[in-house]
């Protein structure tokens, strides 16, 4: 590791690292193949170079063999663990059985298929690869997915048995058009459910009511196929798989103890040091009259500190990584920021060596699929050293040969962290793994708690299949397939009947006696989009009227705005205009040396408290609210340094979300007793806002743009200060109601993390954040740490002289900065008007 970071020019130790954990090698354990496994398949794995599966496998294997049909397999185990054999097995073994004659009784014939849903094409295009290695006689896989060719898919239907697709195949596609895949569902032996712990949030609840339907459809054609699920560690693997599926957790047989060999993984995280050149220039351009505002320099909003762009920093290391000829994936969670990260890159490359820039590129969602094959062609064979990617190489892809990893801020979760550090070292080698801090509350907690990432489990898998918003378009759908009737609504969850109620009385179905009937001539299916938002947007390039790519409705006026920039496999566009009537974006390239941020207000309103948890005068709260906001404006913002350039208003109309929250409301006398000044109150309510945004992903499965928040030091429905975190998808995604849960370690992890944020008085690292629509005003660091605190003392998490000690380090930077803070009071003092002589620390 040492030599790793010397050949990258950072020295022995340089001082941005905050900790490194070597991952220990491990031995393969094998086991013999099953006996009940046909000796012509196991040939086929052998003659690749399997001579003995892992025990692991073989657990798996047996236990989908052996289940009866309502007994289902979960496989949670680390990335190259080799899962795909231990569901590819049982499967393989049905379908050969059955096309040679020795299938039995129970399908057709004898003869048996096989689903197999992923997440995403490339990793279903990847799975067909090594089911075609293979080589076996009768066994016909194909995918059938948005790239199929018309002309294909009637062949697929009647000859394929091993069909590899996708959930929005199967529901657009399959599922309403049943009748048609009647032969293949009749003999549907295995459904295999890839890359499980990726369905959560919006997206796992629609996958959940999915794959109800799915069984529903099944049980009318008479089979009751076993569900095979393959998962990155998690928690709770079998209660988790069986919500997905709709089955009782004590009918998932749960396998997680990989006995695959590995080589040791060296980690390192590392924490951008703090700008300074970029602020001395700031201060040097605003002396001179430059015109930039201190709200606009590359030192950050109202003149925050900031470090090192995780952009710039990734590129930096990838170039380097790139000239050793060290064969590199860099993971970023936006498509922009893998764009970036390319061009960036490439732009150092060609510094160095001229034509170098060639074998570094950005993969991402959106790409055309002849792109994408393109891109994992030469990634297999190494013709590409560097790629710059979203999640879309996360998940599966088998590129052995690698040796770093890049992980360009925190990834969200525990299991994708794990899943992407395993995409190097899958030959059995060493590698090597750096996680970039980006300017993130949860980022900087994370490089300064190494054991909140190696020590704790993995995050239970948050998704809610009775989602109102989520599950009456999908009763429709079901309804459209085959007629509801009341003995099958048990499947659906206990809000069922009362959504039908209401969807029969908003005219979407007719009730009979028999049942729910779907009586209109269009696709119900349509009502439905899993990835959560409405239809996509088409972005199409005016010059040409080419289909650059597609943008979801949700992020349209975000993202998709007039004057924004979209950018795309290293093209750089300018968004002209925004049709949603035509769910059209037209764009026009651009070489801009900037990029765009949108801007928006919003309100919250208070429809339903479903729990209230009294902490002394504090009470903490979680229900439905309303949220309105509107898109009123964006920022041009520098490439290099993220210098705003400048501000421009947008006149969008706004939008309405019903959703979920929790929030607090928090006396006067509490915000007293912190030592917070009446004038500061607006600042701590917002910059505790804003921290505790960025740390809600710590305990729940989501990402800080999955989740909104408002503060208000007088809120119209609780007629208190007020702090609001709520779900930004409609009917709530399980996000607020899990830090509901977990509220005590949620807070104390951001109050940890703006103590332990160096900056005077607020940045990107902790209260700071990039979507705020108030332009990150007003924000008060330590006043948020003393309200923080104070909550964490009511709610019983921490005694009050435990709350002095933490604040003593931020008061005593209070008074060597010339700020004399409020003396803190304890509770009783404050609600008796009686103050201590007692100093703050």
């Amino acid at each position: 590791m040492r030599e790793m970071l010397q050949r990258l020019g950072y020295g022995s130790h340089p001082p941005q690292i905050t900790h490194v954990q070597t991952l220990t090698a491990q031995e393969a354990v094998t086991s013999p193949w099953p006996k009940w496994a046909h000796p012509r398949v196991v040939e086929a794995y052998q003659f690749l170079g399997v001579d003995q599966p892992y025990r692991h496998q073989v657990e798996a294997a047996d236990a989908a063999h052996s289940s009866p049909g309502n007994q289902h397999v979960i496989l949670a185990t680390g990335t190259a663990s080799g899962k795909s054999l231990a569901y590819q097995l049982p499967a393989l073994d049905a379908i050969y059985r059955g096309e040679i004659g020795e299938g039995g009784a129970g399908f057709i014939s004898g003869r048996a298929t096989a689903l197999y849903l992923s997440p995403t094409k490339a990793l279903a295009a990847d799975q067909l690869a090594s089911l075609r290695s293979l080589n076996l006689p009768g066994v016909v896989p194909e995918t059938y997915d948005g790239d199929t060719p018309s002309a294909d898919r009637r062949f697929i239907r009647e000859r394929a048995n091993l069909v590899l697709c996708n959930p929005d195949m199967l529901h657009h596609a399959i599922l309403p058009n049943h009748g048609h895949w009647s032969v293949f569902l009749r003999k549907l032996r295995y459904v295999i459910i890839d890359e499980a712990h990726s369905y959560r949030g919006v997206f796992g609840a629609h996958v959940a009511v999915l794959l109800r339907r799915l069984r529903r459809i099944c049980r009318h054609y008479g089979v009751s196929p076993v569900f095979i699920g393959a998962s990155a560690t998690s928690a709770e693997p079998a209660a988790s798989f069986s919500r997905l599926i709709g089955s009782r957790p004590e009918a998932v047989t749960a396998v997680t103890e990989s006995t695959a060999p590995r080589g040791a993984t060296h980690v390192v995280l590392w924490e951008p040091e703090f700008d300074q050149n970029q602020q001395v220039t700031d201060r040097l351009s605003a002396s001179r009259g430059t015109g930039l505002s201190p709200g606009g320099s590359s030192g950050g909003e109202n003149g925050a500190p900031v470090r090192k762009s995780v952009i710039t920093q990734t590129a930096e290391m990838l170039t380097d990584l790139v000239i050793d000829r060290t064969r590199t994936i860099a993971f970023i969670k936006s498509r922009r920021g893998a764009e970036a990260i390319a061009q960036t890159a490439g732009r150092f490359l060609d510094e160095v060596e001229p034509g170098l820039s060639s074998r570094v590129s950005a993969y991402r969602a959106g790409y055309l699929p002849e792109e994408r094959r393109d891109l994992e062609r030469t990634l297999r064979s190494g013709q590409m050293l560097g790629v710059a990617s979203t999640s879309a190489l996360e998940l599966g892809i088998d590129i052995a040969g690698l040796d770093a990893v890049l992980v360009a801020g925190w990834p969200g979760t525990r299991a994708s962290f794990f899943q992407q550090i395993g995409r190097a070292g899958r030959a059995g080698q060493d590698s090597f793994a750096v996680l970039v801090a980006s300017e993130d509350p949860l980022d900087t907690y994370l490089v300064h708690h190494p054991a909140d990432i190696f020590e704790n489990g993995v995050e239970k898998t948050v998704f809610d299949p009775e989602n109102p918003y989520v599950l009456s378009p999908h009763l429709c759908a079901a309804a459209a397939e085959l007629p509801l009737r009341p003995e099958e609504l048990i499947v659906f969850g206990a809000t069922a009947p009362r959504l039908l109620e209401k969807l029969v009385e908003q005219g979407y179905l007719r009730r009979r006696p028999t049942g729910w009937f779907w009586t209109h001539p269009e696709s119900a299916s349509a009502l439905v989009s899993l990835r959560g938002g409405s239809s996509p947007l088409q972005i199409i390039e005016v010059e040409t009227g080419a289909v650059v790519g597609t943008m979801d409705g949700g992020s349209a006026h975000a993202q998709g705005h007039p004057g924004a920039i979209y950018t795309h496999q290293g093209e750089t566009f300018l968004v002209e205009d925004l049709d949603e009537e035509n769910r059209v974006i037209a764009v026009s390239r651009a070489t801009p040396d900037y990029y765009t941020q949108a801007r928006d207000i919003t309100e919250v309103t208070v429809l339903a408290t479903d729990q209230t948890v009294e902490q002394g005068p504090v009470t903490m709260n979680f229900g439905s609210v309303r949220v309105r906001s509107q898109v009123v404006g964006y920022q041009r913002k520098s490439l290099i340094g993220q210098q705003v350039l400048g501000d421009e208003p947008l006149d969008l109309e706004p939008q309405s979300l019903n959703t979920r929250a929790i929030w607090w409301t928090i006396p006067a006398t509490v915000l007293h007793s912190a030592g917070i000044h009446e004038r500061e109150v607006p600042g701590a309510l917002h910059a505790a806002e804003h921290a505790a945004i960025g740390l809600l992903p710590l305990t729940a499965t989501c990402d800080r743009w999955d989740i909104g928040g408002l503060s208000t030091a007088l809120h119209v429905d609780t007629e208190q200060p007020t702090i609001f975190v709520y779900d930004g998808h409609p009917g709530g995604a399980g996000f607020a109601e899990r830090g509901f849960e977990a509220a005590e370690h949620w807070l104390r992890a951001t109050l940890d993390t703006i103590l332990a944020c160096e900056c005077e008085s607020g940045c990107p690292s902790c209260v700071q954040s990039p979507k705020c629509g108030n332009r990150n005003e007003p924000l008060e660091k330590t006043a948020a740490a003393r309200l923080l605190g104070a909550l964490l003392v009511h709610a019983g998490a921490v005694s009050e002289d435990e709350n002095r000690a933490l604040l003593k380090p931020l008061n005593q930077r209070e008074v060597d900065a010339g700020r004399a803070p409020q003396p803190m009071v304890s509770a009783v003092e404050a609600l008796t008007g009686q103050h201590s002589s007692e100093a703050p620390f």
